[in-house]
């Protein structure tokens, strides 16, 4: 049953009110993970969180299942404050979070047990929800007996058989091959339709675009640094849904033209923007770099290419795909617009030229486009045995990022420096040094 507030308006089952979350970084300044995060989920609804890895994502579901506080702001569910783990709310794990010293049964039991559920009534239902979610037979089994596949439908009825109203999904998916993930997705839809859970709302974390448009009613696009909702999509396509309807297509280049425009304004690229040192560099190889600029350069492509069917081609995520359009864009080989790519002059003079002239370009375009890349060549030129220790760099960085992140990006852009013979890199050692220094 929908509930209506006193102006007969429906009310939301979860409600995100200017929700904040930092992190502390020890001495260092506060990472700030999630800004200004405002939405509601109303009844009968999924909705889709779509956003690269690192922004935030995972961070919002577990404020929303309790498991978090966040720093500033508020959730309510059901008109209730969310202090703690709310009672309605499941979660299922990308993990599959299972203890592998208990069978498939014991582990679906756990949440009943958590909640004082006796012991007849935990069996019953642990044994209705294992054998709707498919996983008949396997009761006995321990999880090392089982697939990817089984193991992620044990955390499903995990979550299923304390009768949740709310269920949240962290990437439940991601972890499995693609037959595997198909046929749960579809298990998954039969069920909401069917009514055979009691759910009323399902709020997933995604970084692929065919699966948010695919499952979801609404897709909610997060930017990164910090994660902050900057778009919304509607998707509003009968169930099931099929990746071969050209209406279905429509809706995946929607969300491409959504995701491209904010991402560049996440990036803040534009005409005159030059990034700062401390940016979060996207992880990109040349190779790669090198592979795309040449399928936008083919006589095929003539320059330009739809950003689906370049994913659908290359069978890449948002998560590789994203990365390596942005290293074109930050180096000016291409601009990103609409969900388009294309190759810009300087883009093409690369793709056309031979390996010396490759490293040319690329040298000149690391200098001029990342400040990180210049950052570090002009120490080496200043020291008097033009040498530097890779940590003076990386502890530059923690200013800016998590220790994780900036080892992430330092070690990114040695890559893009030692191909281009900016510097040159000792890893035994961890120096670095001018390739050429005289």
């Amino acid at each position: 049953m929908q509930d209506f507030n006193s102006s007969g308006i429906a009310s939301p089952i979860l409600e995100v009110v200017n929700v904040n979350k930092n992190f502390r970084k020890g001495d260092r300044q506060d990472l700030v993970v999630l800004q200004d995060v405002n939405f509601r989920m109303y009844e009968g609804e999924i909705i889709a969180i779509l956003g690269k890895s690192g922004s935030g994502k995972s961070t919002l579901l577990r404020i929303l299942a309790g498991l978090v506080q966040p720093s500033e702001g508020t959730v309510l569910y059901r008109g209730n404050l969310v202090r703690g783990p709310a009672r309605g709310i499941s979660m299922v794990f990308q993990n599959f979070a299972l203890l592998p010293w208990l069978t498939v049964l014991q582990n679906v039991e756990l949440g009943l047990e958590a909640l004082g559920v006796n012991r007849e009534e935990r069996r019953e239902r642990a044994l209705k929800a294992i054998d709707m979610i498919g996983l008949d037979g396997f009761e006995t089994a321990l999880p090392k007996e089982l697939s990817g596949g089984m193991r992620q439908r044990v955390g499903f009825a995990r979550a299923l058989v304390v009768n949740p109203d709310v269920l949240l999904m962290d990437e439940p998916f991601s972890a499995l091959d693609v037959l595997t993930a198909d046929n749960l997705k579809s298990d998954l839809m039969d069920l909401w339709q069917t009514q055979k859970t009691g759910l009323h709302g399902i709020v997933f974390v995604t970084h692929n675009i065919e699966e948010a448009a695919l499952l979801a009613d609404r897709i909610l696009v997060f930017n990164s640094n910090p994660g902050s909702i900057r778009g919304e999509l509607k998707v509003t396509l009968p169930h099931p849904r099929h990746d071969l309807d050209p209406r279905f297509r429509n809706q995946i280049d929607r969300v491409y033209m959504l995701m491209t425009t904010q991402i560049q304004a996440e990036a803040g690229q534009g005409e005159g923007h030059v990034i700062d040192i401390g940016y979060r560099l996207p992880e990109a190889s040349v190779a790669e770099v090198t592979g795309l600029l040449e399928i936008l350069d083919s006589s095929e492509n003539n320059g330009k290419i739809d950003l689906p069917d370049l994913a659908d081609t290359l069978m890449l995520d948002i998560d590789e795909l994203f990365p390596l359009t942005e290293l074109l864009e930050i180096l000016h080989f291409a601009k990103v617009s609409k969900g388009d790519i294309a190759i810009t002059d300087v883009g093409k003079a690369f793709a056309e030229a031979d390996i010396q002239e490759r490293k040319k370009i690329f040298l000149q375009q690391l200098k001029l486009h990342v400040p990180l890349a210049r950052y570090i060549y002009d120490q080496l030129c200043r020291h008097p045995r033009h040498r530097a220790l890779e940590e003076n760099f990386l502890s530059l960085l923690e200013d800016y990022l998590t220790e994780k992140e900036a080892a992430r990006v330092l070690r990114t852009v040695i890559e893009w420096g030692r191909y281009a013979e900016l510097f040159a890199y000792d890893f035994n050692s961890g120096v670095l040094s001018l390739e050429n220094p005289n």
